[in-house]
């Protein structure tokens, strides 16, 4: 980890976060069958029936309809009102989606205090995305006094729950010794945990970690793997290190036309590298052509996925 990789941004609400911890009941009521179902109007006239009779469930599943614009037109004011009604009855998944709607302006006027507000109340509840955003906000300072403490300890929950941009950056946290002490090894262990999650900067950060023997074994055969993992999901910095594995032959058989592929892919995204560019240019015609047929395939495999 050369560079602090802790982000800036909070998480976003989205569907698969935002519904998917609300109350088993919730999720077999009319409403939310017909959501999954892909019945977006129907779910929407059976949610406003059900928050009628005072369901926090039916009135976030409200909002995400809206903020979707699933089966009618996206209205960032009506989500954030379902999101709030939803919120002021206590549910966790609203209080989280309207923390952002809050944190961002959207359909609402920024509140960067309320937004933490919003996010430590479905912290408190277990919420594992709102425990990750409420630690970034620790962490930086925005809306919150900065305290690298508590941002540990809300960052720890969420990684316990699996979450993996909050075990990654859990990992970078003891990496660095913001808000806890420097610990190498478990460092490695959540960036691990990240890695194996498929977070794509977590596995370019752990091979590095396990080429260096950093907090763990050595293992270059298990770092190279997981270069290309990230690579194949764009991450440049893993494609770069995957193009001097090539380059240099170390794990895997050296092959220029590969070096060269992947070298072309990383500088494209703005990762330099004097020493490929000299394999670069010593390339034959049809070696180097081979290449940047190769880079250019795998950038529309990319766009078609």
């Amino acid at each position: 980890m050369s560079l602090f990789p802790v982000r800036a941004a909070l998480l976003v609400a989205a569907l698969a976060l935002a519904l998917g911890p609300s109350p088993a009941g919730a999720i077999e009521s009319p409403s939310y069958t017909a959501y999954f179902e892909g019945k977006y109007l129907t779910a929407l006239k059976l949610a406003e029936a059900e928050a009628a009779q005072g369901s926090k469930e039916a009135y976030t599943l409200m909002g995400e309809i809206y903020a979707e614009g699933l089966g009618v037109a996206q209205d960032l004011n009506k989500a954030a009102d379902a999101y709030a009604k939803a919120a002021d009855l206590g549910d966790p998944n609203a209080q989280f989606s309207l923390g952002t709607f809050v944190a961002e302006g959207r359909g609402v006027k920024k509140d960067l205090r309320l937004a933490a507000d919003l996010f430590e109340k479905a912290a408190q509840s277990g919420h594992a995305s709102a425990q990750y955003n409420l630690a970034l906000i620790y962490l930086n300072g925005n809306g919150r006094p900065s305290d690298e403490a508590k941002a540990a300890e809300w960052m720890q929950k969420a990684a316990e729950q699996g979450l993996a941009p909050a075990e990654y950056d859990l990992g970078a946290l003891y990496q660095f010794g913001r808000g806890v002490p420097i610990d190498k090894a478990k460092a490695a262990e959540w960036t691990g945990r990240a890695a194996d999650g498929g977070l794509a900067e977590a596995q370019v950060e752990y091979g590095v970690m396990l080429f260096k023997g950093e907090g763990v074994p050595v293992d270059e055969a298990r770092a190279a793997k997981l270069f290309r993992l990230s690579a194949e999901q764009g991450n440049p910095v893993a494609q770069n290190r995957l193009a001097r594995l090539y380059a240099n032959g170390v794990v895997v058989k050296a092959d220029p036309v590969q070096a060269a592929k992947w070298h072309l892919l990383a500088r494209t995204a703005g990762v330099s590298d004097f020493s490929l560019d000299i394999l670069l240019a010593k390339l034959t015609k049809d070696e180097r052509a081979k290449a940047e047929s190769e880079a250019d395939d795998w950038r529309m495999g990319r766009l078609t996925e």
